[in-house]
């Protein structure tokens, strides 16, 4: 096994991956009539789907800058950041690359949907971003540290001022990158403010992690403030209003989804790595190492990318809660299966674009 390898990610990245695929399963095949708010059941199922997208975004934060940082010590800081680079962008390619409505190009038709962004365009913008944060400061850890928890914190608290922004001004393709309007799934912010957060909690990684019982203060600590954020954040800040009377502190306690979610990250983080010596080569492992090539698989048999034809055009949304749960289960394994046995998407990409770069 590799040294200083951090095991837990992958398993909480696999985690995430599996909750994705059960989540757009069921949300793009239930029947509207079974969605129920004031269900139990539906009510568990949509809040594990709500700490999908805080979690993948945090623990790319945290994967892409320990590599980054751990790069320094091995002096081949410039190569990562290069191999960051060529992910971030391609990331961004294949994002774009799956809402392509190859079909009605074909027949001369041209419209502007695909310029929609989505995860993956966001987490590759920031990673770019991150490596130029990174450089700004000079590859000093300490100096970074400190930015991007500030950079994570004033995002978050500042959503209200850009919730309803107007990016009427801007040419589409930068305008989907910060409002939903026209069709965007992911926003560059908030979402890079949990990459940011991720990224700090990369460098106590970096710092401390063969430092004494520094296994046992973080796990108590990712627990202890995963809880406040979930329980007490939204008081805290309302409880600041109250005291300075700046209206922003009011509406982020009203509508404190940001903080409260990576609440859930932190305490999924703190419990992931206080059991990491169970799951170490575990099949669960490798799910959370192929988590590029399972979405992409899970994009073309759910929403028909680049076929045309995929569940949601088949089915639709037309199933109960017991054919969505059992379908789920086999959709799940299935889309697993593919990309750990059969489909090779990272592999495949990594070697055009080194074919590609070849050239050049």
């Amino acid at each position: 096994m590799k040294a200083n390898r951090l095991f837990f990610i992958d398993a909480v990245r696999a985690f995430a991956i599996i909750m994705m695929l059960q989540g757009h399963f069921v949300d793009t095949l239930l029947a509207v009539e079974y969605r129920d708010e004031d269900n139990l059941a539906f009510q568990i199922w949509k809040y594990f789907r709500g700490i999908t997208a805080p979690t993948f975004f945090t623990i790319s934060g945290i994967i892409f800058t320990y590599l980054l940082m751990k790069s320094k010590k091995n002096g081949t800081s410039n190569i990562r950041i290069k191999k960051g680079a060529i992910r971030g962008a391609m990331l961004i390619a294949i994002g774009y690359a799956l809402r392509a409505p190859v079909f009605d190009w074909i027949q001369g038709v041209f419209k502007d949907y695909f310029l929609i962004v989505d995860v993956l365009q966001c987490i590759g913008l920031s990673i770019l971003l991150t490596i130029l944060i990174y450089l700004a400061t000079f590859k000093k850890s300490a100096v970074f540290s400190l930015v991007m928890i500030s950079i994570g914190t004033t995002v978050f608290l500042c959503e209200p001022l850009y919730r309803s922004l107007d990016t009427s001004h801007l040419p589409l393709f930068i305008a989907n990158y910060f409002t939903k309007t026209n069709g965007s799934v992911f926003t560059i912010i908030p979402w890079f403010g949990y990459m940011a957060y991720g990224a700090f909690i990369a460098t106590l990684f970096y710092g401390f992690l063969e430092k004494n019982k520094f296994k046992t203060i973080l796990v108590t600590s990712l627990l202890t403030i995963g809880t406040t954020l979930i329980w007490y954040s939204s008081k805290s800040f309302n409880w600041i209003y109250l005291q300075s009377d700046i209206n922003l502190f009011e509406k982020v306690a009203y509508y404190n989804y940001l903080f409260t979610r990576l609440g859930n990250v932190l305490i999924l983080l703190g419990i992931f790595y206080c059991f990491e010596k169970y799951i170490k080569q575990s099949l669960i492992l490798k799910i959370g190492q192929k988590t590029l090539s399972i979405y992409v698989i899970h994009f073309v048999i759910i929403y028909g990318s680049l076929t045309g034809v995929g569940l949601h055009q088949i089915i639709g949304k037309n199933l109960n809660p017991y054919q969505a749960g059992a379908g789920a289960i086999i959709f799940v394994a299935t889309v697993c299966a593919l990309s750990l046995y059969r489909v090779k998407t990272n592999q495949f990409i990594y070697i055009q674009l080194r074919k590609l770069l070849g050239r050049n």
